[in-house]
């Protein structure tokens, strides 16, 4: 079996972090998170105006997922030679196009082809992101470099959809994705202009994958990888019945309470990403042991404390500090026990975490209804647990 070299970089203590391209790359997630959640918070809007249900213009969601858990495994073997550089702008480019056939669709059909462009472009920055990152940065600080990207995913949690929101109030949500189109246009140049090149080497075919995921503690990684996601979606994606249980002097808090306690977790995930991000390199074998485990025990706590604001308050703190760093530890991961595989665990990392996100929206909808919100939260954090475990024997069998 031949093995091409990794990403070739230049040495981490010759030269310092080119930040104008760390930002680009933060700004690029940034968009693509936002856009992809955008019409959840304009959903009746776009519903109203198509003559759709809201459930029918929630597949604009839905859709963009499916694509991405298509195509990130994919990627690789549809463009093998393309400079991944060129690859990203191509990304930001197919982005600014789906915004625009958003922006100007008069029907839902159309929507949801445009929707599909977003979900590959999304999938295919974050399939090819550690391998730029690893040219940007250097392999001894690529944790570092990963950070800016997962950090624009927090920063969207926290303000993308909300600020979208705003701005569809004063220019209708259609103008909004027009926006949203006219800056990841602009982001293309800036990708162009400030990314180095980055060759392909050892594209991620299939075969390549599965030979992946043979490696010693990989495969088992990549499992419990599945079940972080997994259980955080199984409780997150009901967090708005979890909330609607917490009590202030006897009785259920308001609307108002509960969008601060939402915001508190995406600050959280922003901060998280700094501090974690800071040392990441060095701690990543650990966290990716740790972080489950806290998520977890965060997750019952919130289900179980909700007498308490302030404790709901302060462990979903605790729960955005620590999720919204799980995609910088478990890149940071890949990029340190394989760095001769970049793309082909780029790729895995992505097809898990969609993955996991389709199966839990579906099997909690059917646990909370059949067994109510705090078993679907238990059945959460028990798989933190084993995905945790999992990290964990991951780790040994490396040794």
């Amino acid at each position: 079996m031949t093995v091409t070299a990794p990403v070739p970089v230049a040495p981490a203590t010759t030269r310092r972090l080119p930040y104008g391209a760390l930002l680009t790359m933060m700004a690029m997630s940034f968009l693509l998170v936002s856009a992809e959640f955008l019409p959840n918070g304009v959903l009746t809007e776009i519903a109203a105006e198509l003559s759709v249900t809201p459930g029918q213009a929630g597949q604009l969601v839905t859709v963009t997922a499916l694509a991405g858990l298509v195509v990130a495994p994919t990627i690789g073997l549809m463009l093998p030679r393309l400079d991944r550089r060129t690859l990203l702008v191509w990304m930001a480019v197919l982005a600014a196009v789906s915004n625009l056939v958003v922006a100007f669709a008069p029907s839902l059909p159309l929507m949801l082809m445009a929707r599909v462009l977003l979900g590959a472009a999304l999938s295919g920055f974050w399939s090819m992101s550690i391998t730029v990152a690893a040219r940007i940065a250097g392999p001894e600080r690529l944790g570092r470099a990963v950070m800016f990207t997962s950090a624009g995913t927090s920063l969207a949690t926290v303000a993308g959809v909300p600020v979208g929101v705003m701005l569809s109030q004063l220019l209708d949500w259609r103008g909004v994705f027009g926006i949203a189109a006219i800056a990841t246009a602009a982001l293309a140049v800036a990708l162009r202009t400030l990314l180095p090149t980055v060759p392909a080497e050892n594209v991620a075919r299939i075969s390549v994958l599965f030979e992946t995921l043979r490696r010693p503690g990989i495969g088992v990684g990549m499992a419990g990888h599945v079940l972080v996601i997994f259980g955080h979606a199984l409780a997150y994606t009901y967090i708005r019945l979890a909330l609607e249980r917490v009590q202030v002097d006897g009785a259920g808090v308001d609307e108002g309470t509960i969008i601060v306690l939402l915001a508190v977790f995406g600050i959280g995930g922003f901060i998280g990403n700094l501090v974690i991000g800071a040392r990441i390199d060095r701690t990543y074998r650990a966290l990716a042991v740790v972080t489950p485990l806290v998520i977890g025990a965060a997750v019952m706590i919130i289900i179980f404390g909700a007498a308490s604001l302030w404790t709901v308050g302060a462990f979903a703190f605790v729960w955005g500090f620590f999720f919204a760093s799980w995609l910088l530890i478990v890149n940071t991961w890949v990029g340190h026990r394989m760095p001769d595989r970049l793309e082909a665990g780029g790729s895995l990392v992505v097809v898990g975490f969609q993955a996991a996100i389709m199966l839990a929206a579906g099997l909690g909808g059917m646990l909370v209804d059949a067994l109510g919100i705090e078993l679907a939260y238990a059945a959460g954090a028990t798989m933190l647990l084993v995905g945790a475990l999992l990290f964990g024997v991951s780790n040994r069998l490396a040794r």
